[in-house]
């Protein structure tokens, strides 16, 4: 019998992929170093490889909070579906 016949919630949602997603796209930004290994364009006198990396610890911060406050509703959402 498939999943949702026997009452159980899928374990991989929509939402999960985007948790999924938010949380491994620093990690390859970060890692595919010949995307960003240049000096031009510089921002306010600094080189691209120093300003972008910076610029990552930004997004990445986002994206965590992004990421946990869609798996903390994701998990409410199951509590409820679970109760019934």
């Amino acid at each position: 019998m498939s999943e949702v016949t026997q009452g159980k919630q899928p374990v991989v949602t929509p939402v999960r992929v985007v948790v999924a997603l938010c949380l491994i796209a620093p990690f390859v930004a970060m890692l595919w170093v010949s995307s960003y290994a240049k000096v031009e364009p510089t921002f306010a006198g600094i080189p691209f490889f120093y300003w972008y990396q910076m610029a990552w610890v930004v997004i990445s911060t986002a994206l965590t909070m992004i990421a946990y406050k869609l798996w903390q509703r994701d998990q409410r959402a199951r509590k409820e579906g679970a109760s019934k």
